[in-house]
């Protein structure tokens, strides 16, 4: 019978769906990107949860076998490629000339939102500090993979003054990293009976080895190989179409030199991308690798992460309630960032943000994604077995405390990354349709699709483009 001949196994349902998405987004995606203000994380976290367990239970990830090793990996991987990405596309000497205003961001922004959002998770939850540092330090990093679906590769990011995406993305590429030693604190706290063995720990293994050498690490690999790469293609002995994979298998190669190691591994991908970029990376400058990066494996994590959303660990504790979740990630969007960025702006310490309204865009743009699901990973595997690998389910002779951070860490950052998913995916639309309203009637554009001219509020009066970005690679593509 022909019905006999069917075989929807998992990875045939894979190979089936996915594609799928990804197709007809290809189809339509620059009238979705410049007509409606739509990028793709939104649209596949929605494609996710309507095949997934809570809807048509086709993809069925955890059923699969894809337990949280595989998660960790993944989201290692995309993360990891991401920043490298980040660190490629940065302009020449981008922190000596920005160093200021990127160490505000890193500093004393991550650690406001680090200690406000731990107070939130103690009020709402009732959890102890160190499981509240946990929690807080995994939504600290601003996420490289959504701030690139937005920032790039649209008619909206040129509406954004260039130095601001180069700020937002810069900050996205190294937060990732910085976030380890906020999230080894309270782990430490966790793991550790002694403040002297907290932060001997903290300082040798997390400060010294894990993001300094990792640091090092990451520049004298992307230098290295950008020697090796000029002298290549500069004497003809590599081919044009082998660009991409020679990105793409670089990224890889000093994830796995970071993993492998015990490095900070998104510190090491993002600063290998930082030195490989040195001298302008002239020669491959048309690769467009973040294109390619954005429509395949961002939209697949995110396909993926709205098919494994943790619906039923939502009320597994008396604090996990959805009205507290909610009031949560509403607290967290408000006071995360904004106020902070704020502040600083009017005490004319991030000298890069010329404006108020540039204050708030780069306040409220600070999504959190991949980042703080490899850290909610990371957090559990560190409690389960001290190393980097998470166990199947937690170790019966595990302390009540480390049980109950671990019942809390995944569904809180799954049910945070949801909301800001959805709602730093849909800010692009929100921030147009209120620009429109915010011009006077004469200067406004078309509500939907309309012309490109800079958001309402944000100086352009420095700006030095240097050509049509967005049109560039949708050039390259149509050529590709």
């Amino acid at each position: 019978m022909a019905w006999s001949q069917l075989e929807p196994t998992p990875a045939h349902l894979t190979y089936l769906l996915l594609p799928t998405f990804l197709l007809l987004y290809a189809l339509f995606s620059l009238h979705i990107r410049n007509t409606f203000h739509l990028s793709e994380p939104p649209l596949a976290t929605l494609f996710g949860i309507l095949f997934g367990p809570r809807g048509l239970s086709v993809l069925q990830p955890y059923k699969w076998g894809y337990n949280d090793a595989v998660v960790q990996e993944f989201t290692r991987v995309i993360a990891g490629v991401q920043c490298f990405s980040i660190g490629l596309e940065l302009p020449e000497y981008y922190f000596s000339k920005t160093w200021m205003t990127v160490g505000m961001l890193l500093g004393v922004v991550m650690a406001f939102g680090w200690v406000v959002c731990a107070g939130f998770v103690m009020l709402l939850f009732k959890t102890d500090l160190a499981t509240a540092m946990i929690i807080s330090a995994c939504l600290t990093p601003t996420d490289p993979v959504l701030a690139a679906s937005v920032l790039s590769n649209s008619q909206f990011s040129t509406r954004v003054p260039k130095r601001i995406r180069d700020l937002l993305s810069a900050e996205s590429g190294c937060n990732d990293g910085v976030s380890f030693p906020f999230l080894y604190i309270g782990l430490s706290m966790l793991t550790r009976s002694t403040i002297g063995g907290v932060v001997k720990k903290w300082f040798l293994i997390t400060i010294l080895w894990q993001c300094c050498a990792g640091t090092v690490i990451g520049l004298a690999i992307g230098h290295a190989f950008n020697r090796i790469f000029r002298f290549s293609a500069e004497r003809g002995m590599m081919g044009h179409a082998s660009h991409i994979a020679f990105y793409f298998l670089l990224a890889l190669f000093s994830l796995g030199v970071g993993s492998t190691l015990g490095l900070d591994d998104f510190l090491v991908t993002f600063f290998a991308g930082l030195g490989f970029s040195y001298r302008g990376n002239l020669p491959t400058a048309e690769t467009k690798l973040p294109i390619v990066i954005d429509l395949i494996l961002n939209s697949t994590l995110f396909v993926f992460f709205g098919a494994m959303i943790p619906w039923q660990s939502f009320g597994v504790l008396d604090s996990i309630t959805t009205g507290r979740l909610f009031a949560f990630l509403a607290l967290v969007l408000l006071l995360r960032r904004i106020p902070i960025v704020y502040i600083l702006h009017q005490l004319r310490l991030l000298p890069q943000i010329k404006t108020t309204a540039e204050a708030l865009f780069t306040g409220h743009f600070g999504p959190m994604g991949a980042g703080a699901l490899f850290l909610a990973m990371e957090a559990r595997a560190q409690l389960e077995t001290g190393t980097s690998i998470p166990l199947p389910h937690p170790p019966p002779d595990m302390s009540d405390d480390k049980k109950r951070t671990l019942v809390l860490v995944w569904p809180i950052i799954c049910f945070v990354v949801l909301g800001s998913t959805m709602v730093h995916g849909l800010s692009t639309l929100a921030i147009s349709i209120g620009g429109h309203f915010v011009r006077k009637e004469g200067e406004r554009a078309p509500l939907i699709g309309g012309e490109r001219e800079g958001l309402w509020g944000m100086s352009f009066d420095d700006e030095d483009e240097e050509g049509d970005e967005y049109e560039e690679g949708v050039e390259y593509i149509r050529r590709a």
